[in-house]
């Protein structure tokens, strides 16, 4: 299965954003305003500058004054264009894995350095939990196969506002169990079964990891929540810090979390929902937790690493300082992205593979 074919206009955005990005760093350093963009004391890389540049020439509605297929297909558009050619597979599968109310499409990505009988990362795209799809992330799930050499299971949840809170940490746990109740078919070894995600999908990670261990297991063998949401009920000093012209801004994601609890308070809170909100962290799976320097979700995200430390669960905290919310989608044209996604991996290899 490859992606679809991109339009005419995708085609140039893609030749110029990868014309744009494989400058030398001086020189695009110079083409974004020549001097770096510093804030809390870390500096934007060059190329993430002169991308962020060339994108506020792009004068884009804001969410609120968009309907949600028009927000959904701007940004199945904007990872067609960052995503670069599909990294070959040995196999990319499509197939269908049990919901909590029905089945859902997947994806199985097989790298060529995969024997099988290995490990698997059950991987939630993100999205804010209303966007998003196992199209627009399907480079990054290529990505963390090939390099970890472990079969990858992309899983495409339900959406809110069609299915709000819980519907989508529901999905997610029963992908997860359908998995391991599936190890033979998917040939994989069941006791190394991970869950990972970026942004509403590293959400959904920590969810499945917290309500797994709650219910008496079996638990994921590892957890890779990549610049992940954990708490919807506060807004951190990140927020303030990065709430406008770093890519996610504070308002687009108050648009992703009324349109996924529907303004309901409890969901807000609900762990599930909120990780870092539950009482107890403890026996959680291993972790790996990917932040980015210049995003709103990164206190959280650090906070959830944090409190996982606290209560004893094994865990790496990777702050990637000269990054932006998104970086999972920008491997093939962002050095940083590239570096922190194969820092991911093979984290992920020397867990489960």
């Amino acid at each position: 299965m490859e992606p679809r074919p991109l339009g005419l206009a995708e085609k140039a955005q893609r030749l110029l954003l990868r014309s744009m990005m494989a400058l030398p760093e001086r020189l695009q350093l110079l083409l974004a305003g020549g001097s770096s963009t510093r804030v809390d004391g870390l500096t934007l890389d060059a190329d993430v500058q002169l991308l962020l540049l060339a994108m506020s020439f792009d004068d884009h509605p804001s969410y609120d004054d968009l309907t949600v297929a028009e927000v959904r297909q701007h940004i199945e558009s904007g990872a067609a264009v960052a995503s670069g050619e599909p990294i070959a597979m040995q196999r990319v599968e499509e197939l269908s894995c049990a919901g909590a109310d029905g089945e859902l499409a997947a994806r199985l990505y097989v790298p060529h350095a995969c024997a099988d009988g290995g490990g698997l990362l059950v991987y939630y795209h993100g999205g804010g939990w209303v966007v998003g799809s196992i199209d627009s992330h399907d480079q990054p799930c290529r990505f963390l196969a090939e390099k970890a050499g472990v079969k990858v299971l992309s899983v495409d949840y339900r959406l809110a506002p069609e299915h709000p809170f819980p519907a989508a940490t529901d999905d997610a746990l029963a992908a997860f169990r359908w998995a391991l109740e599936n190890a033979e078919r998917l040939a994989i070894n069941a006791s190394r079964v991970a869950v990972g995600g970026d942004s509403a999908g590293g959400n959904l990670a920590a969810s499945v990891s917290l309500r797994a261990t709650r219910d008496g297991g079996p638990s994921p063998a590892f957890q890779l929540p990549i610049y992940p949401v954990t708490d919807l009920s506060a807004r951190s000093e990140s927020y303030r810090l990065f709430a406008d012209g770093f890519f996610l801004t504070a308002s687009q994601m108050e648009w992703y979390i009324r349109h996924y609890t529907g303004d309901r308070q409890q969901a807000v809170e609900d762990p599930s929902a909120s990780p870092l909100l539950a009482e107890d962290l403890s026996g959680l799976p291993p972790a790996y937790v990917t932040t980015a320097g210049f995003d709103p979700l990164r206190d959280e995200g650090e906070a959830y690493a944090e409190r996982l430390e606290l209560a004893g669960v094994p865990v790496t905290l990777c702050r990637v300082e000269g990054q932006v919310h998104g970086f999972a989608n920008t491997t093939q044209v962002s050095r940083g992205a590239r570096q922190a996604m194969a820092d991911a991996a093979a984290a992920l290899a020397a867990a489960i593979a």
